[in-house]
C-alpha cells in the first residue's frame, strides 16, 4: 500500500478515526497509517498502525469485514 485518501474511517467496532496520510518508519521502512481518533481519549491524540494491519480484513459473526472503512 503505497496511497491513502485522507478523511474519515470507522473501525469495525463502531468508533471513527481521521486518517491524516501515510509515514515509513525509517529503522525497520514499515509503511503505517497516521490518524487520529474523533472521540476523547486519555492516549496521544496522533496514532499509527502499520498499512498491512489497516486494510486487513478481519471475521465479525462469521464474515469477512474491512477492519477499517472510509465514511466520508
Amino acid at each position: 500500500m503505497t496511497d491513502i485518501q485522507p478523511g474519515v474511517y470507522e473501525h469495525y467496532k463502531g468508533k471513527k478515526y481521521f486518517v491524516l496520510g501515510l509515514s515509513r518508519n525509517t529503522e525497520t521502512n514499515e509503511v503505517c497509517v497516521v490518524y487520529r481518533p474523533l472521540y476523547e481519549t486519555d492516549w496521544p491524540q496522533l496514532v499509527h498502525r502499520n498499512a498491512s494491519m489497516f486494510f486487513e480484513s478481519v471475521t465479525v459473526e462469521g464474515r469477512q469485514v474491512p477492519r477499517f472503512r472510509k465514511i466520508d
